[in-house]
């Protein structure tokens, strides 16, 4: 079942944009009001641009395998591919493809590649978030960053077996429509709850960490001065 589209103000996903995964995960758990949000990736993943800040869009789904050659006609296999890219060029935007590997945890074949970073970018999507495998790095399209499990050299079998189904990364269960943010660190679904007090949650956050960051960078801090600070941070955070 395909989530329920939520609405995001283009204001705060353009805040989104300028913060990290780290960030919008506490942030989450401060428009909660208390610690406990899981709703992440648990594991290390790699990122084909990790200096060039993260990837905010709407879930688009998918599940590939190619380990082993399909049992499929080729015309079968080609007919759902297509009906793959229909799937990944429709819904809202911004969009990240988030596709798993059922090949899991021994994936071998690299769907994200040139040609697929090209094409998905192509098709206006903003990343690509995958517990399989990536390849390519150094020929992978501009502006359209890639999160993966890992690199490697060959695209195998690969094959798109479903697509608009939910899939699973790394701990994380994500349905067609939610809400990613992604970075070198991971991801996050944001709780569509949570949505309308996202940004003022940033903010607050922002400013609670500055009461030990803005006094632990002066020249003259020391025991007595962290132990004040630390006293107003733990009143104030989550």
């Amino acid at each position: 079942m395909k989530n329920e589209q939520i609405t995001v103000p283009e204001n705060l996903l353009e805040t989104m944009r300028h913060c990290d995964t780290p960030t919008i995960c506490n942030a989450i758990e401060v428009a909660q009001g208390e610690r406990g949000f899981a709703d992440y990736t648990k594991s290390t993943m790699l990122c084909s641009a990790p200096d060039n800040g993260p990837m905010v869009g709407f879930a688009r789904t998918a599940k590939i395998a190619g380990r082993d050659p399909p049992n499929e006609s080729p015309e079968e296999i080609r007919a759902r591919r297509m009906a793959y890219f229909r799937s990944m060029a429709t819904g809202p935007r911004p969009a990240i493809a988030v596709v798993e590997d059922e090949d899991h945890p021994e994936c071998i074949a690299a769907w994200w590649g040139e040609v697929h970073s090209a094409v998905h970018k192509g098709l206006g999507m903003a990343g690509a978030l995958t517990n399989g495998v990536m390849r390519d790095l150094g020929d992978l399209e501009p502006g359209f960053p890639i999160i993966a499990g890992s690199v490697g050299p060959s695209h195998g079998f690969v094959h798109v077996r479903e697509f608009g189904t939910r899939v699973k990364i790394f701990g994380l269960s994500v349905g067609e429509g939610d809400l990613v943010h992604a970075d070198r660190h991971g991801a996050v679904v944001v709780p569509p709850d949570v949505v309308p007090r996202l940004g003022a949650a940033i903010e607050t956050l922002l400013s609670t960490e500055q009461i030990i960051l803005g006094p632990a960078r002066e020249n003259d801090f020391d025991i007595e001065k962290l132990e004040a600070a630390w006293a107003e941070f733990e009143q104030a955070r989550t």
